[in-house]
């Protein structure tokens, strides 16, 4: 099977979210105008530089997070896990503008250092990120589309001490959670090294 613009009815819903899949979940802290916290979750999300550290999430629409991010300079993003999995959900609700996240999922805003915009301090690990641009995309001809890209500096890490374990990060003990296609989820239970030719 293979197709372009028009979907064939076999598919009943787009697969291209279940085939870019699992991607990681960008839980992204920003502050409204008033200095209100919002939360939010995005599937489009990822890491797209080291040294410095910088990630990337892609609003659909200019949602709350990606205009409080162009407008304040900073956001921050909260690692999602199985055990917040219900609190992310309620994050996704559409709410007002105003509206604090924070306390409608019942999570506590985790105290940054070099920036004014809370985490979750439940979460595993987080980070405080400057804004470095907000782009709204366009298609292959040149068409501006309603979808805006928020790129971000890593300025700050935060990794709750349970989860350093001999010297490193214990990702599958913080059981991350990740959007497949559809309304599914995964959860990392394993890991498995390969290591490259190079090593």
């Amino acid at each position: 099977m293979h197709y372009g613009k028009d979907r064939p009815d076999v598919l009943k819903h787009d697969p291209f979210k279940a085939i870019i899949a699992p991607r990681p979940i960008g839980w992204i802290g920003t502050l409204n105008a008033d200095g209100i916290p919002n939360l939010g979750p995005y599937s489009f999300f990822m890491a797209v530089a080291n040294n410095p550290h910088m990630i990337a999430f892609t609003s659909e629409g200019l949602k709350h997070s990606a205009a409080n991010a162009k407008d304040r300079g900073e956001f921050t993003f909260s690692l999602a896990t199985e055990a917040l999995a219900q609190q992310m959900n309620i994050s996704s609700e559409a709410v007002p503008d105003g509206a604090n996240e924070f306390a409608l999922a019942g999570l506590t805003p985790g105290q940054p250092v070099e920036i004014a915009t809370p985490f979750v301090a439940e979460s595993p690990a987080a980070l405080e990120c400057v804004t470095l641009s907000v782009q709204q995309l366009q298609d292959r001809h040149g068409t501006l589309m309603d979808r805006y890209l928020v790129l971000g500096e890593v300025v700050q890490t935060h990794i709750r001490d349970e989860y350093v374990k001999d010297g490193l990060f214990d990702t599958v003990g913080a059981r991350p959670i990740a959007r497949m296609g559809y309304r599914e989820y995964a959860t990392v239970t394993e890991a498995w090294e390969l290591m490259r030719p190079d090593d």
